[in-house]
């Protein structure tokens, strides 16, 4: 099968328990890594270099200029984006890369990568999703009822990606990845190389 990793996009609504998933899911699969987003935002306590890479807003808007930035959105006056360079090096050398990207982000990479695989998690309800909103214990009613709002909309998008999963336990979903994962590395277009070497071996 082909050296060169494959890229991974995952999005979904806030409560639908994606960073849980993703966890469990670099313990279960080998060779995986996270992305690590670039974000013109300060940093918050605790954290550091590992959490994002924190970038002046001139040098941002310069790698955005110069093609340098796989995809980028703006929250609440910041940027947030994944740097190409980084997510290229690690395909090259075979690893697989993970983005947990919103679904802005998520269509710019399906226009700038068409080949990468595109996943979004869903709850089981909206009523689980309520509960888990509910269960965080960080938002007052209103922004409950804006991220509910918010799910109902990307989830009215969610068919422009290739699979969607249904995170009714972290096992579950994080097993739905591996398994998905797995299936990409045999498409057949993944197997040319291994074809390829089938037949010009002498018997």
């Amino acid at each position: 099968m082909s050296d060169r990793g494959l890229l991974l996009v995952l999005s979904g609504p806030s409560g639908a328990g994606k960073g849980t998933a993703v966890r469990r899911l670099l313990e279960l699969c080998d060779n995986i890594v996270l992305s690590i987003s670039a974000t013109t935002r300060p940093p918050r306590e605790g954290e550091g270099p590992g959490h994002y890479d924190f970038l002046p807003q001139d040098e941002f808007l310069r790698r955005i200029e110069a093609g340098r930035m796989l995809e980028h959105a703006v929250y609440n006056g910041q940027y947030y984006g994944t740097p190409a360079a980084w997510v290229d090096e690690q395909l090259a050398a075979g690893r697989h890369v993970l983005l947990e990207i919103e679904m802005q982000g998520a269509l710019q990479i399906r226009q700038r990568r068409p080949e990468a695989i595109l996943m979004f998690m869903a709850p089981p309800s909206m009523q689980a999703l309520e509960q888990r909103l509910r269960g965080r214990g960080t938002e007052t009613e209103q922004q409950i009822q804006a991220r509910l709002a918010i799910a109902r909309g990307e989830l009215a998008g969610a068919a422009q990606y290739d699979y969607i999963l249904v995170n009714r336990t972290v096992e579950g979903a994080a097993e739905q990845m591996c398994a998905i994962l797995t299936a990409e590395r045999h498409r057949a277009s993944a197997m040319e190389p291994f074809l390829q070497a089938l037949q010009q071996e002498r018997n």
